[in-house]
């Protein structure tokens, strides 16, 4: 999939998956309480990672910020979309690093990593973004540390399902395309 940087049909998918990535969370969406912000359960992280896994890292980054900043901006969300913006550049640049040290190897072992890694890493940039968040509405720095902290257990829950679900869909995917490429020709 890393052909022809501009052709029509990366344009077409990575939009694809930027509207796949708004819609895993548009549809499926728990909200879950908590002391900064408006957490919820949702697909969209999952659904980031395999796109940067899929597409690579300018078009899986692209196709993230579009899909989880466009929610953000059209959902009440505007204020800190720009912060979930930057959240989906550390995500792809620490996921698009690691595979390139793993010589973009796509064995089971090591999409296995990767999805552990896409949700470890957001759970370090969501506690960052909550601390940002607290100190946005006049929070002190040491309460904003501890309301962080204590408001990352949707976080956790959406790291947990990046983990598991990253590799299920991305090599569903792998094979998926795989089989039609196969029949185009």
């Amino acid at each position: 999939m890393r052909n022809n940087e501009n052709s029509l049909q990366n344009v077409i998918i990575t939009g694809m998956f930027a509207a796949l990535i708004y819609l895993g969370i548009w549809v499926l969406r728990i909200p879950i309480p908590a002391l900064v912000g408006r957490p919820f359960i949702h697909f969209g992280n999952t659904l980031t990672a395999v796109a940067i896994l899929y597409l690579g890292y300018k078009k899986g980054m692209l196709a993230g910020i579009i899909g989880l900043g466009g929610f953000d901006i059209l959902n009440g969300y505007a204020a800190t979309s720009w912060l979930t913006m930057l959240e989906v550049v550390v995500v792809a640049s620490v996921l698009s690093g690691i595979f390139c040290l793993m010589k973009y190897q796509n064995t089971k072992k090591n999409i296995i990593i990767l999805g552990i890694v896409a949700g470890l890493t957001k759970i370090l940039t969501t506690y960052c973004v909550s601390i940002v968040e607290a100190l946005m509405i006049g929070t002190s720095l040491k309460v904003a540390y501890v309301a962080a902290f204590l408001s990352l257990p949707a976080t956790v829950i959406n790291s947990i399902t990046t983990a598991i679900c990253t590799p299920l869909l991305y090599f569903a995917l792998v094979d998926v395309s795989g089989k039609v490429l196969k029949r185009a020709r």
